[in-house]
């Protein structure tokens, strides 16, 4: 990656940022004018829209499951169905409810939009660290893989995650992720098709004897289960240190000195830490909010003194959200330049005729659905994010990601991700606890809410008593369930430190890639709780906040 490159399209983001309306009524021209001529945009009169008023008249709001009749016919082979010209491939994601999405990407999409926003992300860590991007063989890419296994849809066609993709099938050279084309990283051929766990094994292994500088994670998982990863995987590390191999297979030069290094380290901390392989680490680019902001100021202490965290961008598969343009904790600026973007309040129902705001209508301190139209083919996309706006970078909102579009609900309230994650931020300010993770669910046959969480600090049962005052004051639902006796106390059961790390590797072990192994604020899978609360903590393991009513 040219760092050329990142800072300008970072100065060309920049300079949208005072005239917010104006780049994005440019930038719904643009998509109208290449796409109005699309059997889509026939059937919905494009070509007669010129204003947001026009597209809200003429295009109802979407999901992505909703757009499906029109990618089906793409993948089918028809031409000029959603965009001008053809999909390359289709972006991969696992949807809310579990189902695969298939996102069509063009090249105009790549080069004109998802390019540049990607570019641009990294300059507030080049800013800050100039030469973080100057020698590839010093980034350790957890996040991007264009060698693993791809899979394809019924006709063929790549069906693949964006850390996938290899931009040099486009002549984008400059566009590779940092570190993937170092001279050390490739997985040699007869391991290519390894499980996904032995993979993420391998390119831990590949990076040992390298002088890391740089992490890209992205996905805060990832970042948080390479210790984990060390613990329980440290004496083949080292025996393939020392005798120059790749799980087992002749590799490099046998390095008895530097495997009884790593074993003193081990015998001393009782495992091995990121400090211990990449002492010069400096940089860690990753997701800061959600969960992660809970989580990550502990993870990062394992990684060395000194080592800083910057924000990845805000995306989902279906497109681009915000891009970070300074050392904010968790919110960037909308990326006008990618997206016209249309916002209906979270607390509102979002159905196919719902009224939309837009960029000027905000509010700070509100959380909002998001719904895009990007020249990719995804016209009035509502996404499965919930955004939240915590400020503005000139006259554009600064956004952070607040949950996931999804509720539950005990005796009839609404509770929302965004409000479940704010209170638990909150109870651990309240009691000084610290989290490692955590996942909410209903009880079984009970009208109350339980939360695991492996965490350090209070006894649990303060922690339980201020999530239950935290989360009345985050939703007026449970409030009033909880004075009315609807809705009984939060249940806390503490889980030890690494429970969630192993219910990681599990999801790992039965093949999903790691990219995709993500935080859950409700958890969906009763299969998943059993695992993560099966070693629950004998000492202190649940408690339920006192008192009958909030």
């Amino acid at each position: 990656m040219q760092a050329t490159r990142v800072l300008a399209e970072h100065r060309r983001f920049l300079d949208t940022l005072d005239h917010p309306e104006a780049v994005q009524r440019d930038l719904l021209t643009t998509v109208l004018e290449q796409n109005a001529d699309t059997a889509f945009g026939r059937e919905h009169g494009l070509a007669g829209v010129r204003t947001v008023e026009e597209l809200r008249k003429a295009v109802p709001i979407r999901t992505h499951e909703d757009l499906m009749p029109w990618i089906e016919r793409t993948m089918n082979g028809e031409r000029n169905v959603l965009t001008a010209d053809d999909p390359l491939v289709y972006f991969s994601s696992s949807g809310s409810t579990g189902r695969e999405k298939h996102i069509p990407v063009t090249r105009t999409y790549l080069r004109s939009t998802f390019l540049p926003f990607y570019h641009a992300s990294f300059a507030p860590l080049l800013q800050t660290l100039p030469d973080a991007l100057a020698a590839p063989e010093r980034v350790l890419n957890l996040w991007q893989d264009p060698t693993s296994p791809i899979a394809r849809t019924s006709t063929g066609q790549p069906h693949i995650g964006a850390s996938q993709f290899d931009y040099r099938k486009i002549g984008e050279d400059s566009a590779s992720g940092p570190g993937i084309h170092a001279p050390w990283s490739r997985i040699p051929e007869e391991l290519a098709s390894a499980s996904p766990w032995d993979r993420s094994y391998y390119k831990l292994r590949l990076a040992a004897e390298q002088d890391i500088r740089l992490l890209i994670g992205i996905n805060p998982a990832m970042v948080a289960a390479l210790p984990y990863q060390l613990r329980e995987l440290w004496p083949r590390l080292v025996e393939d240190v020392r005798a120059g191999t790749l799980d087992g297979r002749p590799h490099t030069q046998p390095r008895p000195e530097r495997a009884d290094q790593l074993e003193r380290y081990a015998a001393a901390f009782g495992t091995l830490y990121p400090y211990h392989l990449w002492p010069r680490l400096s940089a860690i680019f990753v997701w800061n909010s959600g969960l992660a902001s809970l989580y990550l100021p502990r993870v990062r202490e394992m990684y060395g003194p000194g080592v800083q965290l910057f924000a990845a961008p805000i995306a989902s598969c279906e497109g681009p959200a915000a891009v970070p343009v300074d050392r904010h904790p968790s919110g960037a600026p909308l990326y006008l330049p990618g997206c016209v973007y249309e916002f209906v309040p979270a607390d509102q129902p979002l159905t196919a005729d719902s009224p939309t705001m837009l960029i000027p209508e905000l509010e700070e301190g509100r959380d909002y659905h998001l719904v895009f139209s990007h020249v990719g083919g995804m016209y009035r996309c509502a996404v499965t994010d919930v955004v939240r706006v915590v400020g503005k970078v000139g006259r554009t909102p600064r956004i952070e990601y607040a949950g996931r579009n999804t509720t539950r609900s005990a005796a009839g309230e609404e509770l929302t991700e965004a409000a479940a994650l704010r209170a638990l931020g909150a109870a651990c300010h309240d009691t000084g606890g610290e989290i490692r993770n955590a996942t909410y669910r209903l009880a079984p046959g009970g009208a109350r809410y339980q939360l695991a969480v492996a965490f350090a600090g209070p006894p649990v049962a303060a922690l339980a008593d201020a999530l239950d005052v935290r989360l009345a004051e985050q939703c007026d639902g449970y409030r009033e369930g909880r004075a009315g006796g609807r809705i009984g106390p939060v249940e806390v059961i503490a889980v030890p430190d690494d429970a969630f790390l192993r219910e990681w590797e599990h999801v790992v072990r039965a093949g999903q890639r790691p990219p995709r192994v993500k935080d859950r604020i409700f958890q969906p899978s009763t299969q998943a709780w059993a695992r993560i609360t099966a070693g629950r903590e004998a000492s202190a393991g649940q408690a339920v906040a006192e008192g009958g009513t909030v």
